[in-house]
């Protein structure tokens, strides 16, 4: 079993930037699949990056060139910069570890509790 927990969500302006933070605990090897989701009010919770053991990353559209995953091994933690944030970058972000691949089916995926970003106009 992996545990994750997420720091580093709050408030902020449009245009304006906060990095997330996700420290994994647990045994867990290659190959494996880390990853954010975020979930705005009334709306499905859906994937915004991912990032493979291999290194390789995937971003929904919508962030791309704005967000940046990224992970340091040696800290445990998997993180998210997020940058230029828009209102609707507003959600609750979610750390999960799967292990293979990356499916993004629910089931298969560990969750942390999620952390709050709020972004204002």
């Amino acid at each position: 079993q992996v545990q994750l927990v997420e720091s580093g969500g709050g408030s902020v302006q449009a245009g304006g930037s906060l990095r997330l933070s996700c420290v994994t605990s647990g045994n867990f090897s290659a190959p494996y699949c880390m990853g954010w989701f975020r979930q705005a009010p009334g709306k499905e919770r859906v994937v915004v990056a991912t990032l493979k053991s291999d290194g390789s990353t995937h971003y929904v559209a919508s962030v791309k060139g704005r967000f940046t995953i990224s992970e340091d091994n040696a800290k445990n933690t998997l993180y998210l910069q997020m940058n230029s944030l828009k209102p609707e970058d507003t959600a609750m972000y979610y750390c999960t570890h799967e292990t293979g691949g990356c499916t993004g089916i629910p089931y298969n995926l560990d969750w942390g509790r999620g952390t709050q970003v709020t972004v204002s106009s």
